[in-house]
């Protein structure tokens, strides 16, 4: 069975950072794009940053770019989310998901493109 956990969340001041670890099982996920997505309390779940299937490729919000790092150690079969320089509006759930698809870097910011998905991590920054 196919399954992620994200890990790494906690409470930070604003300004401080976190790193978000995603530990896949179940197969091996070389093949295949993983990307962050987040959610916040009333607001529907947005994209974060992804990594294409060959780890080349990055892709990120604009809300996030040049804070945050997606990175990945296929032989862990881990991906991760450094997040420096966190601002209140960073928190939310952060959620990992695989591409349905092998071999496909298409739509990196369309969620229903990612199953499955991780329980989720809470990030909370304070002001």
């Amino acid at each position: 069975q196919v399954q992620l956990v994200e890990s790494g969340g906690g409470l930070v001041q604003a300004g401080g950072s976190l790193r978000l670890s995603c530990a896949a099982s179940g197969r091996t996920f070389s093949s295949y794009s993983m990307g962050w997505f987040r959610q916040a309390p009333g607001k529907e779940r947005e994209f974060v940053a992804a990594i294409g299937w060959s780890g080349h490729s990055t892709y990120y919000a604009d809300s996030v770019k040049g804070r945050f790092t997606i990175s990945s150690d296929n032989a862990k079969n881990t991906e991760f989310l450094q997040m420096n320089s966190l601002k209140p509006e960073d928190t939310a759930v952060y959620y990992c998901g695989v591409k349905r698809w092998p071999y496909y870097n298409g739509n990196y910011n369309y969620q229903d493109d990612y199953a499955p998905w991780g329980q989720g991590t809470q990030v909370t920054v304070s002001s």
